[in-house]
């Protein structure tokens, strides 16, 4: 899991489990959506999909507290879908990820009203705390 066991064994036991609180995790790369999941799937309530296509169908069909979305998917990029997003739920707490955070980015994300630009991988600590400010648990 890229790193990440040894910091999550530390905050294990300190991280508050808020298994009502639904996640929606969208993201085209196998691997790092699974490990995105197996991260916060102990502290929330997980749905992982591939595309920003599905997560607006998440969205449309479920309470969603919060979207964690990857900026390069094959359709709809993470902004595109932000954008389409915060037209159905305008409220919807948005964190996008990409490994190529630029100022621009960041301005278009910030534009959308997304919550925060996070450089994949993030560290574990950094994701759970951004997802808790978020939330504002």
């Amino acid at each position: 899991m890229r790193g990440w066991s040894t910091e999550y064994e530390q905050l294990e036991g300190t991280m508050i489990a808020h298994s009502e609180i639904k996640l929606l995790i969208a993201d085209d790369d196998d691997l790092f959506r699974e490990t995105v999941v197996d991260l916060v799937g102990p502290h929330f309530e997980t749905i992982a999909v591939d595309s920003g296509e599905h997560a607006i169908e998440v969205v449309e069909s479920k309470e969603i507290h919060l979207a964690l979305l990857d900026m390069h998917m094959h359709v709809l990029t993470g902004l595109e879908t932000i954008r389409i997003l915060r037209e159905l739920v305008d409220s919807l707490p948005c964190i996008l990820m990409s490994s190529d955070v630029t100022e621009s980015l960041e301005r278009s994300a910030l534009d959308l009203h997304a919550f925060r630009v996070l450089r994949k991988p993030p560290t574990r600590k950094l994701l759970l705390d951004t997802i808790e400010a978020a939330l504002q648990l």
